[in-house]
């Protein structure tokens, strides 16, 4: 693991700078393989071909290292390698496995770059190359970024493919037949003759030859699996109450803690009295952090009770104690000292003739909010630690933990769980360091934390505030020009940050990310990215800056349209010039059947984002009622190269515009004092269900790409609602969240 942080440190620059010792790192390094960590620790008869399968006698088990934070990462990667191996769904166990270097995302280097996603140019694929050098040396295992298709499909078909025909192998040795004549089916070797040699009865055999590791996938033509509907393997957990998640992780022995640290995130803790708490039933004892305490008890509500208990004084914010003085410092900010990168500048944008347009737009910070909060369970010892908790980086958790523990990366043990909920949460590792921070105080005890849910929002560190200045101009019934310059935190570099590493050098390409690829050839275009100094602390947030940056450009755009007298779709349809976006545009288009009338008291709008590669366009259409604007149908259209699970890609889809609407109508999160004001759910809302809307999904598979569908459908939706409910009232909404302007059915 030490890897990770040397590498990230020396090598990990982006853009037009090299990568030092690239050329040293790629010819070796980059082509030879991983150990496969499951030879570690095998019993007699156990065979694993790699690092993603395990068999023996007693049955099969799949390695799904991406983490399940309800997006159905275990079913599609098992789906994935049971393609190839021949199993029948559900033939088979599952298992997160140690974190390991041999399980570094493949798909997250060419993420990184600082490139449009479709760009296939030379010098674009030389940086993604050498961005997969540095995340395949460092091993980079994580879930994230809407990579875990795209990082799987292919690797963990070949697992799938390597472990059938090593199983051939074994059987073709102890019957005698030619390899070539046996072929398999729900896991098990069929001889000509019929008779069947289970997978299971052959890891012995398996076990002891070299794997077969030049294989060829099978034909699209002969999947049983991908691109069918497919049962998740965890609904019936889920339906039935028994999945178990990180927050119902018990062991004997343990005890139970709450924590509380400055609400004025990243200030000091001045002075604490713990006299009322210590008497309180069930206390066990009162531990300092940091900047906190915490308190632990014989079960979690006695934890909770405790901790609220102690009477503690704070210091202050280390950023602007006031909400009006993080809007001030973001309105600042557009001036040539803070500019990060003109993104775009084609034409010429300062001498465009025509009617000018301006607008400003807003975007606040708002919550991750995951249904789940917050937990850990740690146990430190002489010999280094162990932990259970949900997140999206393992190894980065093993490094957390060593720090703080004071042993070895190698000494701390990870058993990853299941995630009630992320949306870029279980990114970040408070939980994890103030766990450790008390087990190490009591070594050999297991130590319980969980979040209250009022510190899970205190010390949730947010989306990015934004915001973003257009000036625009038409002609003749035409957008010709279009300035857009966005101006936000760079949440890259605050994440980066906390956990010890350098801010990523160059531009921020997040700040953006959703404008500037915009794939529209408008004749005079250009976008700018202004860099905000830090305020309070940032994360990424689901579709991180894609959600503000594509609100600001489709909606803007929107109002171009508007004044120049064309329909919005088709003076989109019009400008686009990449063929992926133009089909889901047509796509959307047809599916809400645009330019039909819609009667009197309703209202249409449409935008489109084109996210971690992925370009989805929406439609949403609202009607005025008595208690306000109610969102009736959503249509959606998408582009991701290759459906895995068409009943899952859907759930996503709705999924994120549901997400998306929610937090567009109700939510953000405001600073008083130096302290999140809003604390739980009641004050920031998202959807309820009554206001939920039909939404209808039609899933594309043109791209020659791979791509994943958990955060691009976001985007799209608060820029489509807004220009819908102007399409409604002739009101432009340009400030999130929308009911501080305009009343929603409640």
């Amino acid at each position: 693991m030490g890897k990770v942080r040397t590498i990230a440190r020396r090598t990990f620059l982006i853009g037009s700078t090299a990568i030092a010792g690239g050329v040293a790192f790629g010819v070796y390094l980059t082509k030879r393989p991983h150990d496969n960590p499951l030879l570690e620790d095998l019993a007699d008869g156990e065979a694993a071909f790699n690092p993603w399968v395990k068999i023996d006698a007693d049955g099969i088990t799949l390695i799904t290292p991406h983490v399940d934070i309800g997006q159905g990462a275990i079913s599609m990667q098992a789906a994935l390698i049971a393609e190839e191996m021949d199993l029948d769904w559900g033939q088979f166990n599952t298992d997160y496995g140690q974190p390991a270097a041999a399980y570094y995302n493949r798909a997250l280097g060419a993420e990184l770059a600082p490139f449009n996603k479709h760009e296939d140019s030379r010098s674009a694929n030389a940086v993604r190359g050498l961005l997969h050098a540095v995340t395949k040396i460092a091993g980079l295992q994580g879930t994230g970024g809407s990579s875990s298709v795209p990082d799987s499909f292919t690797k963990l078909r070949e697992a799938g493919a390597i472990a059938r025909e090593t199983l051939k192998l074994a059987a073709a040795r102890r019957s005698g037949v030619a390899v070539g004549e046996l072929r398999t089916d729900a896991g098990a070797v069929l001889l000509p003759n019929g008779e069947r040699l289970v997978y299971t009865a052959l890891a012995a055999d398996a076990a002891t030859i070299e794997p077969v590791t030049d294989v060829t996938l099978r034909d699209p033509s002969e999947w049983r699996l991908i691109g069918k509907p497919m049962q998740r393997l965890d609904i019936v957990g889920k339906s039935t109450g028994t999945q178990r998640y990180g927050i119902d992780i018990e062991h004997e022995g343990m005890q139970y803690a709450a924590v509380r640290t400055n609400p004025r995130q990243g200030g000091d803790l001045i002075s604490y009295d713990d006299t009322a708490a210590r008497a309180l039933p069930g206390v066990t004892d009162i531990v300092q952090l940091g900047n906190g305490v915490a308190a632990l008890a014989n079960n979690t509500w006695n934890a909770f009770k405790a901790v609220n208990a102690i009477d503690i004084e704070w210091g202050p914010a280390p950023y602007p104690a006031e909400m009006g003085d993080h809007w001030a410092a973001v309105s600042a900010s557009f001036n040539e000292d803070t500019l990060d990168k003109q993104w775009r500048d084609d034409g010429d944008v300062d001498s465009a003739q025509g009617d000018a347009v301006t607008a400003e737009y807003r975007a606040p910070y708002v919550a991750h909010q995951p249904l789940e909060p917050l937990n850990a369970m740690v146990i430190v010892n002489n010999d280094g630690a162990e932990v259970w908790a949900s997140h999206q980086f393992p190894r980065f958790v093993q490094q957390v933990v060593a720090d703080v523990a004071g042993c070895e990366t190698d000494a701390v043990t990870f058993h990853n769980q299941h995630g009630g909920g992320s949306f870029g949460h279980r990114l970040e590792f408070e939980n994890i360091r103030q766990a450790t921070e008390i087990a190490a105080q009591m070594p050999g005890t297991p130590v319980k934390l969980t979040f209250t849910r009022e510190e899970d929002f205190a010390h949730d560190f947010p989306r990015q505030i934004g915001m973003a200045r257009g000036a625009g101009r038409v002609a003749d019934g035409k957008v010709v020009s279009l300035d857009l310059a966005i101006a936000t935190p760079s949440s890259s570099t605050s994440q980066t940050q906390r956990i010890g590493q350098p801010a990523p050098p160059g531009p921020d390409e997040q700040i953006v990310a959703g404008a500037w690829n915009a794939p529209y050839a408008i004749p005079n275009c250009r976008v700018r990215g202004y860099r905000v100094p830090e305020l309070a602390p940032v994360s990424s947030w689901r579709s991180v800056g894609a959600s503000t940056a594509g609100f600001f450009m489709e909606t803007f755009l929107d109002e171009l349209i508007h004044a120049a007298g064309a329909d919005p779709m088709e003076e989109r349809l019009r400008l686009i010039d990449r063929a992926e976006s133009r089909a889901v545009l047509e796509a959307v288009a047809e599916l809400s059947n645009w330019g039909a009338p819609l009667g009197v008291g309703r209202g249409r709008g449409v935008a489109l984002v084109d996210s971690f590669g992925v370009p989805v366009a929406e439609v949403v259409e609202v009607s005025e009622t008595d208690a306000g604007i109610r969102i009736d149908n959503v249509y959606v259209a998408a582009d991701v190269g290759r459906i895995v699970d068409p009943i899952n890609f859907e759930n996503h889809v709705k999924g994120a515009v549901v997400w998306g609407l929610g937090h567009a109508m109700n939510c953000e999160i405001t600073y008083a004092d130096g302290q999140a004001e809003q604390r739980n759910f009641h004050q920031h809302a998202g959807m309820r269900i009554h206001q939920c809307p039909n939404i209808v999904v039609r899933g594309l598979e043109l791209a020659n790409k791979i791509r994943g569908i958990g955060e691009p459908p976001v985007p799209p939706a608060a820029p489509a609602l807004a220009n819908a409910i102007f399409s409604l009232t002739g009101e432009r909404l340009r400030e999130m969240p929308f009911d501080n302007t305009v009343k929603f059915v409640s």
